[in-house]
């Protein structure tokens, strides 16, 4: 989660996806194409805890309750693949990864959200958070993924649990993922706090706070 010291991993998948003379797809404005996948996080890597380990969802809930989910329960929740790129703000992008996990809209599904809510703020170890508008949690192409190209993420990799979202920015959707609140009014995250763009879309090149426009921040 957020900006790392890279190196490069030995998963050379997103390389051979795009080779053998096909066309590349095109890239976000200033990313470049990245061989092989880079670990990228903030401080260090937890330490994962089967036992002690629960996924919540809490805030604003249609019925006013928290949801949890131990690590058993979880992983035993309807099983997806989305293929999707994977663009860093630090300016790499890999591409036709293969993630594999559970879909947002089955925790929507299984914990409904209120009928106000308009943003989440998914918590990840050591008190990361992200903030996501809904309509961005909700996409039929964001997942809780447990997997990557059919392989178990490594703990580098956001084991046991990372948000994919692939139409934002990479940090929006963290590594170590615990819990999503459902909040009825945005409010920023760890890196939007710290000058990172409130929304992150790619495709906009949003990566710092000084380009957001007017109606891009908080609904305060």
């Amino acid at each position: 989660m957020g900006q790392p010291v890279e190196r490069e991993s030995g998963d050379r998948s997103s390389r051979e996806r795009v080779s053998g003379g096909a066309e590349r797809p095109p890239l976000p404005p200033g990313q470049r194409l990245q061989r092989g996948w880079p670990v990228t996080h903030y401080g260090p890597v937890p330490k994962f805890r089967p036992e002690r380990w629960e996924f919540r969802v809490f805030g604003a809930t249609v019925d006013g309750e928290k949801h949890c989910w131990t690590h058993e329960e979880f992983t035993a929740l309807p099983y997806a693949t989305v293929v999707a790129d994977l663009h860093c703000v630090t300016k790499f992008s890999m591409l036709g990864a293969e993630w594999g996990g559970v879909p947002a809209r089955t925790i929507l599904e299984t914990a409904p959200p209120a009928p106000g809510v308009t943003h989440v703020m998914v918590w990840a170890e050591y008190g990361y958070s992200s903030n996501l508008r809904l309509e961005d949690f909700a996409s039929e192409r964001t997942i809780f993924a447990t997997h990557k190209d059919g392989e178990l993420l490594t703990a580098e990799h956001g084991f046991p649990l990372r948000l994919v979202v692939p139409h934002l920015y990479a940090w929006k959707g963290p590594k170590w993922v615990r819990g999503v609140e459902y909040m009825t009014a945005d409010r920023r995250g760890f890196w939007e706090e710290r000058g990172y763009h409130n929304i992150g879309d790619p495709w906009r090149e949003q990566r710092y706070s000084y380009q957001e426009e007017p109606g891009d921040g908080p609904e305060l």
